[in-house]
């Protein structure tokens, strides 16, 4: 057995099983990496790839439970070259991170600007994606960080951290009736259209949950991941906006106004998390303490050392996250 194949049998398996394109992106041949894989299975003695003529089919059952393992094995591989790297030379590497498009588009430009002025070698790669897209590249190595508010219970294998508090905001052309209420109300938002995020995205949930506990059943015309596109159908006259309060900009949402909300919608917290078992670089502590100032080295460590959810809780209790 040779770690090569397991890295064939992980790459072909997430690639939907196609090995042209599986060898397109490890610059190798398909003949290969067939090769390689009727080698292994004739070793183990069984099949990890059901086939219809050269095609793969599907995964059997025992190639699930080796692939498990081989990912296991190819992160503890990754692990140990972080290890050689952190020696080697502490500030050249590469970071990934999974998140949403409101995460990427207002809460980290700022935090990836200083982080790049101060590792001007390290690459940092970004992939955007549903919360189960996130949690799903967390969790195989895809990627070394996922940051995250929504469906937290898809990252239960990933040790996740509180960063910060947000809320949102109503957002109207200007000229509309809500922009002259005085104290803003959920009966006052629910007698219009409301343009916000598709659910399971950016809070959805704790503002559906607003509503049904008053017992109102708005009317949702249009929904979409991304905050641009939401202020876009607003401007269209679709209906009011509900968005992340740090989605709005003054100049740039000059046309519309911004009615605060955060009294009307319980706050949602942002997270950050990695699987156990990683070596995390001295630039990946730096990371995350520029993005969360509070997850210091030493708590972070000490996250490591807590074993269930309630234990990460406990640790997290007393600490008092900032507000965005």
């Amino acid at each position: 057995m040779k770690l090569q194949q397991l890295r064939y049998i992980w790459e072909v398996a997430h690639h939907d099983l196609n090995v042209s394109a599986t060898a397109q992106s490890l610059y190798t041949s398909q003949p290969g990496i067939s090769k390689q894989i009727r080698l292994l299975e004739d070793e183990l003695g069984v099949e990890i790839f059901s086939r219809s003529g050269k095609h793969l089919t599907r995964i059997t059952p025992a190639g699930e439970a080796i692939l498990k393992t081989a990912g296991e094995i190819l992160r503890k591989v990754e692990s140990i070259k972080q290890v050689a790297q952190e020696f080697s030379n502490e500030r050249k590497g590469t970071l990934t991170l999974a998140t949403t498009h409101t995460q990427a588009r207002y809460a980290l430009p700022p935090v990836i600007g200083s982080f790049i002025k101060q590792y001007p070698d390290v690459s940092l790669h970004m992939h955007q994606g549903t919360p189960m897209q996130i949690s799903e590249m967390a969790a195989d190595g895809t990627v070394d960080f996922a940051i995250a508010t929504e469906a937290m219970e898809l990252f239960s294998d990933l040790i996740m951290m509180p960063c910060y508090k947000w809320n949102r905001c109503v957002v109207v052309p200007k000229g509309h009736p809500l922009a002259q209420v005085s104290s803003l109300t959920l009966e006052d938002v629910a007698k219009y259209p409301i343009v916000t995020y598709v659910f399971g995205f950016t809070g959805r949930s704790k503002l559906d949950e607003a509503f049904i506990n008053r017992g109102l059943a708005p009317k949702v015309v249009f929904t979409a991941a991304d905050a641009d596109v939401i202020k876009t159908y607003v401007r269209l006259g679709l209906g009011v906006g509900i968005i992340a309060k740090m989605a709005y900009n003054e100049t740039v949402d000059s046309d519309l106004v911004a009615l605060d909300a955060s009294h009307l919608f319980e706050h949602s917290v942002t997270k950050i998390g990695f699987r156990r078992g990683t070596f995390l670089r001295g630039f990946m502590y730096d990371f995350i303490e520029k993005f969360a100032p509070h997850l210091t080295k030493d708590i972070v460590n000490e996250a490591f050392n807590r074993h269930s959810r309630a234990e990460l809780d406990e640790l997290f209790e007393h600490i008092e996250l900032p507000v965005h």
